[in-house]
């Protein structure tokens, strides 16, 4: 069954009593606007039978396919999986179609995902099955059983932030039915990979890990009794430890490899002190080993990127997954680099029928190689980015800006295509300064200059010139150290944030919060240690074998600063230990006002000051580093002096979803948005109750919201960022009130903003420019329904019905949108005589029960058609004003008013109003003439059916007469035809079309000599 995000969310939801519950929200949809450039995956999986066919899996992202060698690729897991982390895939050998997926990256990082089982597809992954182990945490592998497949294997490495049983080697026989723990060690030691022999598949290898993660450490093994490779030659009835030859002492992750071209063969690649480390070979089945290298190359970062892969065909043929990739041709003993896209490397999956067909998984998403290795697909069509928060700029159309995961730079794509580019994928990514981490932060009032952070190094980055100048707080190389002993201590998304009353004024934060009035120049303490600074959290991370400080473990460090609106100096901080501060004087002295009922320790991922109330602030705390997934949020209402928990277990959050952010909106008091692990949740009554507003949005973590221009926008931990276009009805009071009679919302203020002629542009990554009308129908309104619009005279301008029998306004042409399917049809025509392309499009106006959106294009009435599929379209768009629209239904009339902005950057280039309306007035003219003339041209032929069907002489002659006036009026059939009048009526209004300006003179000379020309073939007839 197809999971559905509101089904999934327990009976709590159902508990619900809230209005915001019982009504339909879907007609909001969010949209996808990119990067199109992967994130990073973890798993990937071929089909030997389907060369072209692959899967990748990815962190925050969920199951990808292609069929095209890595051209394209299509999300198959949305829907369906409860998680979008991804630990291991695996396609059975003999049958394409059954997949099994194991859920929970292997990659310990502190942003892992949690895992929530297996899920297994019998047709290619067109739809999927939950088959169980919900609750074993990160799946590092999944094995299915050559000779038998509802033998199905899988290695649990466990819960990546605490203890728990639910770890080892669990094997069904039933296809997922049902499983069973065939081997455990214990609830802090898991598997972090199995494999089968090819021929014997009786016999099983599985590599035991004690793996875990503290937001202050990453723990990566143990003693040898906690660790190490195990055998079992009766299909997991009874195993046996391997010792032969292997590290004896402390011992941590362990990757193995099988070779297919000779199963005695057998690889692991080792975690282990020193020189210890490294590549290990059994010629014996695992009875012995020998250590064939002890490259550093090959573990190190074991917790992160530790995976081995033998050539099919050719057991000396050896590849690592590390940083870099590595390649050996003889069994080990000497390492190449192999070049691939992107660095961090993870997985790869070569073809047992073709070694040169294979595909590789790195931070930067999945490429495909069909020449091994020498040429690589691109990464820049996998929207999987992963997202440490979202900041949007104030030009329009507005950018969004953020932190992408092993990115050389933070990066930022527009809400709106702000120019024509020739590659629309890729044509709109820049970078905008800092590193991976974020964030970027535009300066108010000049977009150019972004502050950027690179794990604490604070960079001003003008985008005119692509450079940016550095201003660290300490100037100090912090990576490497003990936190204990550092001046500064910045974790790795260290906060940045612009005062909301002065652009100039910047904060940063360290463990102190830091300003400056200069970019950056000279920083300025204005706090003491704001956070917790527990002793023993301040350690060298990396233990027992591996040291791994890159700034995300450095714990007691600011993560979230935030200044009111309404109160300059009113400033806010919470650190990732769990300390909430506060300073009313603008840092002169603080308050720890700490929420008693906080459990202690948790990540502040987000603070957000009332904007009605300067007492009033929220906070989002994230405890799941520390094993706790409860939800956090709170209130106060009285600068923190008390706290209300507003995510308690009835209040409609699910008690395992990770809360990141909480945001209030800026126009609606008590509306508030939260963004979780697995989505967003809106709130009407200021965190009273919740329930999920999460629409067509993917399942994956919300790393951030921002409310803006009457936008929900949203950046996330896998699936890029997303914007939900104008939601303003949800501010309105009457989203409460849909009952028993339609109800229609006022539409936001729209900009009249003329789309960039670019092609090949997804439907739903860029709408064209239109007018949000949400209305909403209740149970018993029968019949059609109709939209129109109208001028501030009144005057009707278009008139949209559900049913092409059904008019509103009498006497009046009439645009009907009657498409039989609710998604839009579109039709691309190419006027090669105009040099344009035309795109017309039907979309359905709705007339059943609920809550709809239609989408007004600001345009006016076109010219007639004698397609009526394209008749009155692409008519001009209406000038800046005010603008009512009436929804009739069920025999009454509602209306609301609305106004269309002129686009500021036309203001700027000194097109006013006057400018619009006179090109307008211009257009209205072409138009009637170009209906007129094709009218006439429809008449004409007409009448030459009527008279072919007589052979009268005068007939005769008026048909050769009737036939010279159509060679004037119309080209000719054939390739470049003389252009004849109404193709030059349609070239003049498409000349003062194509932007907003002034018909000039030549046009105006043009005009009248067509209705000359025109008069006179009328004249004529």
């Amino acid at each position: 069954m197809k999971y559905s995000f509101s089904l999934s969310l327990s009976v709590l939801s159902l508990l619900i009593t809230s209005i915001s519950i019982a009504q339909d929200f879907s007609s909001l949809a969010y949209r996808n606007v990119g990067p199109e450039r992967g994130g990073r995956v973890t798993s990937v999986m071929g089909t030997p039978s389907l060369p072209g066919t692959f899967y990748l899996g990815a962190t925050g992202g969920g199951v990808w396919k292609t069929e095209d060698y890595g051209i394209s690729w299509n999300n198959i897991s949305d829907g369906y999986f409860e998680t979008p982390s991804i630990g291991a895939i695996q396609v059975d050998v003999e049958n394409p179609n059954l997949i099994y997926v194991g859920t929970g990256s292997d990659g310990l990082r502190s942003n892992v995902i949690g895992g929530r089982g297996v899920y297994k597809s019998t047709n290619a992954g067109e739809s999927w099955e939950h088959v169980g182990l919900r609750n074993v945490g990160q799946i590092g592998a999944v094995e299915i059983d050559p000779k038998d497949s509802k033998t199905v294997w899988v290695a649990a490495i466990g819960d990546a932030f605490k203890n728990n049983e639910d770890r080892g080697i669990f094997k069904s026989t039933n296809g997922g039915e049902t499983w069973e723990k065939v081997l455990y060690v214990s609830d802090k030691t898991g598997f972090s990979d199995l494999e089968l022999h090819p021929k014997k598949s009786k016999i099983v290898y599985a590599a035991a890990w004690k793996g875990q993660r503290r937001p202050w450490t990453i723990i990566s093994g143990g003693t040898s009794s906690e660790g190490g490779i195990y055998k079992s030659k009766n299909g997991g009835k009874d195993w046996e430890k391997l010792s032969n030859g292997l590290p004896q002492g402390l011992i941590g992750k362990i990757d193995l490899a099988v070779s297919p071209a000779n199963p005695k063969v057998l690889y692991a690649v080792i975690e282990a002190p020193g020189k210890e480390g490294g590549l290990y070979k059994s010629e014996d089945e695992g009875k012995s080993f020998i250590q064939v290298s002890d490259e550093i190359g090959l573990v190190n970062r074991p917790f992160y990127y530790t995976n081995l892969e033998l050539d099919p065909t050719n057991e000396n043929i050896v590849y690592s997954n590390s940083n870099p990739l590595l390649k050996s041709i003889d069994g080990g003993k000497n390492w190449k680099r192999m070049s691939v896209p992107h660095g961090d490397n993870h997985d790869i999956w070569i073809n047992p029928n073709n070694p040169e067909v294979l595909i590789q998984a790195n931070d930067g998403g999945a490429n495909v190689s069909q020449n091994g290795g020498k040429t690589w697909s691109t990464q820049f069509n996998q929207p999987t980015a992963e997202l440490y928060q979202v900041e949007v700029d104030d030009q329009y159309p507005y950018w969004l800006y953020a932190g992408q995961q092993d990115n050389s730079t933070t990066i930022a794509v527009p809400s709106f295509p702000p120019s024509g580019v020739q590659d629309t994928n890729a044509g709109w990514l820049i970078n905008t300064g800092g590193c991976e981490t974020g964030p970027a932060i535009p300066k108010p009032g000049n977009h150019n200059i972004v502050y950027a952070n690179c794990k604490g190094r604070f960079g001003v980055f003008d985008k005119r010139t692509g450079t940016e100048k550095s201003y660290y707080v300490g100037a100090s190389n912090i990576y490497g150290h003990n936190p204990k002993d550092l001046q500064y201590r910045f974790q790795r998304v260290a906060p940045i944030h612009v005062s909301p009353h002065n652009p100039d004024v910047v904060y940063h934060g360290s463990q102190y919060l830091h300003k400056t009035i200069n970019d950056g120049q000279v920083w300025m303490t204005i706090s003491p240690d704001l956070t917790a600074f527990e002793a023993d959290k301040q350690v060298i991370s990396g233990s027992p074998i591996t040291r791994d400080i890159t700034g995300e473990e450095y714990y007691s460090t600011l993560y979230s600063i935030r200044e009111s609106k309404l109160v300059e100096g009113l400033i806010w901080t919470g650190s990732n230990d769990g300390v909430i501060s506060v300073t009313r004087n603008g840092g002169t002295t603080w308050n720890n006002v700490t929420p008693k009922n906080l459990p202690k320790g948790g990540r502040v991922e987000s603070i957000e000051p009332s904007q009605f109330d300067p007492a009033k602030a929220y906070i989002a705390v994230d405890r799941h580093l520390l094993g706790d997934t409860k939800p956090y949020l709170f209130k106060t209402s009285n600068y923190g002096e008390s706290w209300e928990l507003i995510s308690t277990e009835t209040s409609g959050i699910p008690n395992d979803f990770v809360t990141r952010v909480l945001r209030e909106d800026p126009v609606k008091e008590g509306l508030l948005f939260a963004g979780t692990e697995y989505g967003i949740f809106i709130s009407f009554n200021d965190g009273n109750t919740w329930s999920a507003f999460q629409q067509n949005l993917p399942v994956t973590p919300i790393t951030d919201l921002k409310l803006f221009r009457g936008d929900i926008v949203v950046s996330t931990m896998g699936r890029g960022f997303w914007i939900l276009d104008n939601y303003t009805s949800l501010q309105q009071a009457e989203i409460l009130k849909m009952k028993a009679s339609p109800v229609l919302f006022k539409p936001d203020t729209t900009v009249r903003y003329r789309y960039p002629n670019v092609r090949g542009i997804a439907g739903n990554k860029y709408p064209q420019t239109q007018v949000y009308i949400d209305y909403y129908l209740p149970e018993n309104i029968k019949g059609a329904v109709a939209l129109e619009i109208l001028n501030e005279q009144r005057q009707s301008l278009v008139t949209i019905t559900s049913d092409s029998s059904f008019v509103a306004i009498p006497n009046t042409e009439v645009m009907v949108e009657n498409a039989s399917d609710e998604t839009p049809g579109f039709e691309e025509v190419e006027d090669m005589n105009l040099s344009q392309t035309f795109r017309y499009s039907d979309k359905k106006l709705k007339s059943e029960a609920g809550m709809h959106r239609f989408g007004w294009n600001l345009k006016q009435k076109g010219a007639w058609s004698k397609n009526e599929n394209r008749r009155f379209k692409y008519g001009p768009m209406v000038a800046p004003g005010n603008y009512i629209v009436k929804l009739t239904a069920g025999g009454k009339t509602y209306e609301q008013p609305f106004f269309i902005t002129a686009d500021p950057r036309i203001e700027a280039q000194g097109v006013n109003q006057e400018v619009i309306e006179s090109q307008i007035a211009f257009q209205n003219k072409a138009i009637n003439l170009l209906s007129e003339a094709r009218k006439f041209q429809s008449d004409l032929e007409n009448e030459i059916i009527l008279l072919n069907e007589t052979n009268s002489k005068n007939d005769a002659i008026r048909l050769d007469k009737i036939k010279t006036i159509l060679n004037e009026l119309k080209n000719a059939e054939g390739a470049y035809p003389r252009q004849m009048l109404i193709s030059q009526i349609s070239y003049l209004l498409s000349m003062v079309s194509g932007a907003d300006q002034a018909p000039g003179a030549d046009a105006e000379a043009r005009y009248a000599q067509l209705v000359s020309e025109f008069k006179k073939l009328k004249e004529q007839f």
